[in-house]
């Protein structure tokens, strides 16, 4: 029984140095995209992900990480994969031109600036 005793112990131990567990007495369990909270079962379902998407940079901080549910993080991963296929600079980035050309919000700040003035 000891036995058995040490050994939960010594995986727990473990387990509480990755990432994961690290990142989840740090932050709280809440997803930083869509505010969904979680708990009890549904815990497994918020990940830890790495903001500059290097594994490797695991500060004791967590000042990389960020914790996304399961679908924000699949969605994050797809925009950067987006970016990279259409040669945006960055994720999201919808001005940038993506070697067509076009880019649809340039003129936004202009266009919300003068409405601003028209407000007034």
């Amino acid at each position: 029984m000891d036995r058995i005793i040490a050994e939960a112990k010594a995986g727990r131990e473990l387990r509480e140095k990755t990432y994961r567990e690290r990142a989840l007495k740090l932050f709280p369990w809440v997803c930083a995209r869509c505010a969904r909270e979680f708990e009890g079962k549904k815990l497994r379902e918020l990940t830890v992900h790495h903001k500059d998407h290097n594994h490797d940079n695991n500060p004791p901080d967590g000042n990389n990480w960020e914790l996304l549910c399961l679908y924000c993080h699949e969605n994050e991963h797809s925009r950067y994969l987006d970016a990279e296929w259409y040669g945006a600079e960055t994720p999201g980035d919808v001005t940038t031109d993506t070697g067509s050309g076009h880019k649809p919000f340039a003129a936004l700040e202009a266009l919300l600036k003068s409405k601003d003035k028209s407000i007034k």
